[in-house]
């Protein structure tokens, strides 16, 4: 895929999970979220996969952080993780929320 220029439905869905489970694996990332106007959706047939969007020009990533790590280190984090897999798509990180547990 190219991600660069959106791909099919399947392959966005795709990369949207992968990016997802790189995300997910990080100890500062307590989950993913929507963000507050529910923008950060990957769409599929069925329920929108919230929380990676990927679009023709961007990868967004919303987190839940685990509070203790300043918070531009876990953007740093998430960004690290996703990049490899976004191909030549930048990738914005939205911190939604902060969590004491996760």
């Amino acid at each position: 895929m190219s991600a660069g220029r959106g791909g099919t439905m399947s392959e966005r869905v795709g990369l949207a999970e992968r990016i997802a489970a790189a995300v997910t694996a990080l100890p500062d990332v307590a989950g993913l979220t929507a963000g507050p106007h529910g923008r950060v959706v990957t769409y599929r047939v069925g329920a929108p996969y919230a929380g990676v969007a990927v679009r023709e020009r961007e990868v967004e990533v919303g987190v839940v952080a685990r509070r203790g790590r300043p918070l531009a280190e876990i953007a740093e984090a998430v960004r690290a993780a996703a990049l490899p897999l976004a191909g030549d798509l930048p990738v914005d990180v939205l911190i939604a929320d902060i969590t004491e547990t996760g």
